[in-house]
């Protein structure tokens, strides 16, 4: 009777799984052609991404109210073999023309030639309402068709730098998700030595994505967060790493409940009640880590905390309803040629053989782990510490307070090579000014500042009915004169005035992503908030924004690494209804992710030779580094505490070490791979990503998870489960009355040996 009430009927049995997956199958199918249409709800802008109240977002906001479009500048400089001839000028000329033709593409201000004869630049006012990069590509290329033989041309300034940075992540449907894949795939076909089971795993993470990514851009169309490029690689390989990784959980309780001979839906029930929990708590730390980001004055990651969050979500939900069915309807098969039988045992035999009898022989790599961390905890604990600690002292060398926009992308870049060839003929900050934004009553107060100022070259005002769109300004005898280039006028010009304010144009002397130019940016604030005022005159530009952003990303960054160690500390609490533990976990995840930051920083100065980093890149690592390595300390813990209430704290220490071992192996290596695959991705900032979460993963699997945190605890013994009653009474060696007591046993009083009771 209770047989029959618990089993479902046959048809619920294979109707329940095949539900499931057609569910799963129809939003695959319709998600999976989204990932060719991501650039159209995507946007590269940084300017985008910063607060409203920040200056330059305010200074942003306002430009085409004085110039008469939404534009963004892009700068041509043309050269010869020397100085241009008469021949060469004109055909120069005639290129205006063909470039004007583009459509996306303004008026040209008139060709402007550099004092030493040898270089011409034309600014090329580039229409924001359409695609950017493609304007710039077309630009380009009808450049290269109309270009005589003996000139040279490049295409850079802040467009120029926009298409590049589009083109590095041009790879990410592509090349990422395919290397991603590729990777994991043959890691699951060593570990697993089946041709069914890896697909089955890579089908539980690929169908995530593509719900995931129809649900982001739908959500990204409704203008609900920003999605740009970097966020969308990041999102691709969370959602496959994640998933699969759940996934190897759920693998490894149904490979048991197999083992030991369980039918197919049995054994999904089994599996599925003992992966739920850890599942959850772990998907759920992830996504809780991730929501932090909300506390970011950063569009971009701000944007990142819901998108990924989204995708942890889907591949939570896959993991515990779509892989079960599959493996429900294809039961042993999914593991053949090796299918698991009976007679493979309990995993934790090995372990409880440790304690209960430390002279007969283990099997398996990770029993003999278990008996070093039995017979050896504390010098193996201290050994892995001293050893992080070292690792960590690579901190101090590691520069993440911004890079040059010129090298956010990796290997060739026309906007790169266009710009050393303009900062050799012209001011090196052309075509990408300061715009300060100031009162027409305080003008001349302005232009002094400016012009006393070393880092700027030269100063002009916005004005709409002039050809260049400015017109030169100066201050005598205390008020500014405007002048205009060409024979003199009987009209003095004037400067173009919005709701009482002029916008001055100031050519910065340095290059404009110079660390010397946002120098002069945080100077000049400086100034006319003394001189004039707080907030009287505003400096934006593209400068003022990668200043504005890089501040921002620090302040962020200083916030949100405390407010996430305190999320993730408290749900370990909960999950493990205890404090020392957790604290334990929360520590040696710190000491992780500085040994991984300290060994990167190292790597990126002496071997890879990096320019620096992004002030979000340690925010990033720690975010993913933090929260996905408490996956594994819940995969390790959960079971843990699984084990130690029916055998106590030590032995089930070792027994979830022994059981847990392959599957946060496997985990790990997987996790690695797939943030590993970024570094395809030609762009700065996920590259050094790549390698910090890669290198941290794998520190983390097979250092902290697999040595540091069990011997740790195992030291401690039952204090860990502190204030919980498993502290009191929980066993530190397994009784069998078959096998004589081990020293950590006989060292036990009489009344802990009671304390030990066979009802827990």
């Amino acid at each position: 009777m209770r047989s029959r009430i618990d089993m479902p009927t046959r048809w619920l049995r294979i109707g329940i799984p095949v539900l499931l997956v057609l569910i799963w199958l129809v939003g695959g199918s319709i998600g999976g052609p989204y990932f060719g249409k991501v650039d159209e709800v995507a946007t590269n802008d940084q300017s985008s991404f910063l607060p409203s109240s920040a200056e330059s977002t305010q200074v942003q906001q306002r430009l085409a109210e004085f110039t008469g479009g939404e534009s963004i500048p892009a700068v041509v400089v043309v050269t010869g073999e020397g100085k241009l001839t008469a021949s060469q000028l004109t055909e120069i000329t005639t290129l205006t023309k063909t470039v004007e033709g583009v459509e996306g593409v303004g008026q040209l201000s008139p060709a402007l030639p550099s004092d030493d004869g040898a270089a011409v630049q034309l600014f090329v006012p580039i229409s924001t309402t359409g695609n950017v990069a493609d304007t710039v590509a077309a630009v380009r290329s009808a450049i290269d068709a109309a270009l005589p033989a003996d000139l040279h041309a490049w295409v850079t300034g802040p467009a120029g730098f926009t298409a590049d940075l589009v083109a590095g992540f041009l790879g990410i449907d592509g090349l990422l998700l395919a290397v991603a894949l590729g990777a994991v795939f043959i890691i699951l076909v060593i570990v697993y030595r089946s041709p069914l089971l890896p697909v089955l795993v890579l089908l539980t993470s690929t169908f995530a994505l593509c719900v995931a990514l129809l649900t982001v851009w739908w959500l990204a169309k409704a203008g609900i967060f920003v999605l740009n490029g970097q966020v969308q690689g990041i999102l691709f390989i969370l959602v496959i790493g994640a998933a699969t990784d759940y996934a190897l959980l759920y693998v490894a309780r149904f490979r048991e409940a197999i083992g030991t001979g369980k039918k197919r839906w049995d054994a999904t029930v089994t599996a599925w009640r003992g992966a739920f929990e850890p599942i959850l708590a772990s998907g759920g730390t992830v996504i809780a880590g991730l929501l932090c980001l909300l506390l970011s004055d950063l569009a971009s990651n701000r944007a990142l905390g819901p998108i990924a969050s989204i995708g942890i979500a889907f591949a939570v939900l896959s993991a515990l309803t779509f892989l079960p069915a599959l493996l429900a309807l294809f039961g042993r098969t999914a593991f053949w040629p090796f299918i698991p039988h009976a007679s493979d045992g309990d995993p934790g035999d090995n372990a409880e053989r440790l304690v209960s009898d430390p002279s007969t022989p283990v099997r398996g790599f990770w029993a003999r782990q278990a008996r070093l961390v039995a017979r050896h905890a504390r010098p193996v604990w201290i050994v892995t510490t001293v050893v992080l600690l070292a690792a960590s002292v690579g901190v101090l060398q590691l520069k993440a307070d911004g890079v040059p926009q010129s090298d956010l992308v990796l290997g060739a870049s026309q906007a790169r090579e266009g710009q050393d060839v303009l900062a050799q003929h012209f001011a090196a900050g052309s075509g990408s000014p300061a715009y300060v934004v100031v009162p027409e009553s305080r003008v001349a107060q302005a232009v002094t500042a400016l012009a006393a100022d070393t880092g700027i070259e030269s100063v002009a005002a916005t004005a709409k009915d002039t050809p260049s769109g400015q017109i030169g300004v100066s201050v005598q005898n205390g008020a500014p004169v405007y002048t205009l280039a060409g024979p003199p006028s009987s009209t003095p010009p004037q400067p173009t005035v919005v709701d009482g304010d002029v916008l001055l144009v100031a050519t910065l002397s340095d290059k404009a992503d110079s660390l010397a130019a946002e120098q002069t940016v945080r100077e000049l604030r400086a100034t006319f908030a003394s001189d004039l005022g707080e907030g009287v005159a505003l400096v934006g530009g593209p400068t003022a924004i990668d200043l504005d952003t890089n501040d921002t990303s620090i302040r962020d960054r200083t916030l949100i690494i405390p407010v996430i160690l305190a999320v993730i500390l408290l749900i370990l609490m909960l999950l493990l209804r205890a404090v020392i533990a957790p604290v334990l976990l929360i520590l040696s995840v710190i000491l992780s992710y500085g040994a991984a930051l300290g060994v990167s920083a190292l790597v990126f100065d002496n071997v890879f030779h990096f320019p620096g980093a992004d002030p979000a890149v340690p925010l990033y690592g720690f975010v993913f580094l933090v929260a996905l390595g408490v996956d594994y300390n819940i995969f390790l813990m959960s079971r843990v505490r699984e084990e130690s209430k029916r055998h106590g704290t030590r032995p089930g220490i070792l027994r979830g070490l022994v059981a847990t071992g392959g599957v946060i192996t496997s985990a790990g290596l997987v996790l690695a791979a797939t943030f590993a695959a970024l570094g395809v991705i030609p762009i700065l900032f996920l590259a050094q990503l790549a390698f910090i979460v890669a290198f941290g993963v794998l520190l983390d699997t097979f250092v902290v998870r697999s040595l540091l945190v069990p011997a740790a605890a195992y030291d401690l013994g039952r204090v860990i489960w502190w204030p919980s009653s498993l502290s009191r009474a929980s066993a530190d060696s397994v009784h069998n009355s078959s096998h004589p007591v081990t020293a950590p046993a006989t060292r036990r009083s009489r009344r802990a040996e009671r304390a030990d009771s066979p009802e827990l």
